[in-house]
């Protein structure tokens, strides 16, 4: 009896320490579709850095206003992760690379668009997503608009490992993607 409860706290904790870890500091997506061809492929899992930005605090649906623990400004270029704005509950992620951040200027489909942000109100910045490969029609800001920072959930870091999901188990598996750095 007392090797079972032994067990199942060791069992616990590591259930706990993964949820905690998850939450906080790294989450695996898949890739889904060709927007981000030719550096992401349709079944990339990568791996996103929820520290990138500094922690996301409250906000949604939460009983706490959004904020940031050690927050950074995310960067022109960079892969990131963010939530679905349309419907942000449904828990759909997307990535995209950042093209346009706080007080840059984008012309889209013949209209000026300047990137609204304040430095200190965190709730003021907005960013100009696009997919890599413009060719698609791929959901970005193009047809999202500007992404907000509270949707922002990381920095995309690297491909863990590569399995197109129409393959079999035992096929397909892209060994040169293995752990590749973004």
């Amino acid at each position: 009896m007392r090797s079972l409860l032994k067990f199942l706290a060791a069992f616990a904790v590591a259930f706990a320490l993964m949820i905690f870890v998850r939450a906080t500091g790294f989450t695996i997506y898949t890739i889904g579709g060709e927007a981000l061809e030719p550096e992401l492929m349709s079944g990339d899992r990568v791996l996103v850095n929820r520290w990138s930005y500094g922690l996301r605090t409250g906000g949604g649906g939460s009983l706490f206003s959004y904020g940031r623990v050690c927050r950074q400004r995310v960067k022109p270029g960079d892969l990131v992760a963010f939530e679905d704005p349309r419907d942000s509950l449904s828990g759909s992620v997307l990535i995209c690379r950042c093209k346009a951040v706080p007080g840059d200027t984008v012309v889209h489909g013949g209209h000026t668009i300047v990137v609204p942000g304040v430095d200190d109100c965190a709730d003021a910045d907005y960013y100009w997503m696009q997919a890599l490969n413009p060719q698609t029609d791929s959901l970005d800001s193009r047809l999202l608009g500007l992404i907000s920072e509270q949707l922002i959930i990381g920095r995309v870091c690297k491909v863990v490992f590569s399995h197109p999901s129409d393959s079999s188990l035992f096929a397909g598996w892209r060994s040169e993607r293995l752990m590749m750095p973004l």
